[in-house]
This record gives C-alpha cells, sequence and structure tokens, in this order.
C-alpha cells in the first residue's frame, strides 16, 4: 500500500501530465476549425479567415526574419492582404508578438529563393535542395530587426513563434523536422543567420502533431 507522501507525488506527477494532455487535445479541436479562432496564448489579428486545412498544401514552416522597423507588421500585412501574390508571406509577426494573418490559407505567396543552398552549412540540405519551397511552405515573417539586422526577435517574438508554430504544426501536420529558418534552405544576407534562433527553438520544443502528413520526400 502507498504511504501518504508517495500517493501525493504520484499526483503531483500526474496533474501537469493530464494538463498538458488536456491542452494538446484542445489544441487539436481548435487546429481544425475555420473562421478566426482565438489561440490560447496568441494573439492573432485575422485579415483572412481560416477554412479547411486540408486544401491547404503546406508540409514545410520557413521562419523569416524583415528588416523592416518595429510597428511595421500592421501595414505590411494589409499590402500582402491587398496583393496576395507580392513578394511576402502568409504570418507577420510585431514585435509585441501580435500575430497578421495576412492571406487565405491556401493561397501561395512569393517568398524563399527556391531552395538553393546546398552546402550543409546549418543542416543537411540533401533533403531541402531546390525541395523545401515556397510552393509547399507556410512563410511566418517577424519584423523589427532594423536598423540593426543582427538584432534579435524580441521575448515577445519568441514566445509568439512557439505557440504560433505548435498550432500550424497541429493544423497541417508538419513535425518539427520541418520547420526551417530562411537561412538554413537559401543562401542570404552572410551578416546574420536568418531565422536561425527562432527555428532553433521551434524544432527545440519538439511537438507532435496528433496527424502528420505522410510523404516520400520533404517536398512531396
Amino acid at each position: 500500500m502507498l504511504s501518504f507522501r508517495a500517493f501525493f507525488l504520484c499526483l503531483a506527477l500526474a496533474l501537469p501530465l493530464a494538463a498538458q494532455a488536456k491542452g494538446e487535445e484542445s489544441l487539436a479541436a481548435l487546429a481544425r476549425g475555420a473562421g478566426m479562432p482565438t489561440i490560447p496564448g496568441l494573439h492573432i489579428v485575422y485579415l483572412a479567415p481560416l477554412g479547411d486545412p486540408a486544401a491547404a498544401p503546406w508540409k514545410n514552416i520557413i521562419l523569416h526574419q524583415s528588416e523592416g522597423p518595429p510597428g511595421s507588421a500592421r501595414g505590411l500585412a494589409q499590402q500582402q492582404a491587398k496583393n496576395p501574390l507580392k513578394r511576402g508571406v502568409t504570418l507577420w509577426v510585431e514585435t509585441d508578438g501580435t500575430v497578421y494573418w495576412a492571406t487565405p490559407e491556401t493561397v501561395i505567396t512569393t517568398h524563399g529563393d527556391g531552395a538553393n543552398r546546398n552546402d550543409n552549412r546549418y543542416i543537411d540540405n540533401s533533403q531541402t535542395f531546390h525541395q523545401v519551397t515556397r510552393m509547399n511552405s507556410l512563410g511566418i515573417e517577424f519584423v523589427g530587426n532594423y536598423p540593426d539586422v543582427r538584432a534579435p526577435p524580441t521575448p515577445a517574438q519568441f514566445t509568439t513563434c512557439l505557440g504560433l508554430v505548435r498550432f500550424l504544426q497541429e493544423r497541417y501536420g508538419i513535425p518539427a523536422s520541418r520547420i526551417y529558418a530562411h537561412n538554413w534552405i537559401d543562401y542570404k544576407d552572410a551578416r546574420y543567420c536568418e531565422g536561425c534562433a527562432l527555428a532553433e527553438r521551434a524544432r527545440a520544443q519538439d511537438y507532435r502533431p496528433s496527424t502528420t502528413r505522410t510523404s516520400s520526400s520533404v517536398a512531396r
């Protein structure tokens, strides 16, 4: 028979696990929905409502950083909403962590440079070279590293990144191994590693979606 001390120790260990499981179930339910869902811990401004996640082509997530000044995410997202096919991304994140969902989730925006990095500098590019492209990758832009491009994302952006990426992973069945920094797959500005710190933290949380899209390669 368990002692009172052992019983309460087991209870203390079980409660956080139960809360975590409940949280994951709630996120999975939200991720399957349409409209403008409220995601706990995130402030999302929807310029386009969500539809059927199964209709979206996303197999990967690419994290970008913009040289725009703080406060520019809203205006950039509004421009993207008016012209979805201009160079840009689906989601824009302000320095205070506010997310702007700019375009319908099925629209393929023009971001990335064709996955042209093949030097294995950051990751094994044999699985990304000309494979992780805008056609199959959802782009998120974190604004504010102006005038110093080497300035890191804000603490609020890091926090938002982790929560937003978990939601997107769950919604589109994307494993942590398919989260990329822009610099990992494209030759970019040599002064800093664009998106690298964000992608490292996002991968490190090792979120595992309840369903994962199967494919024979990263791109298909």
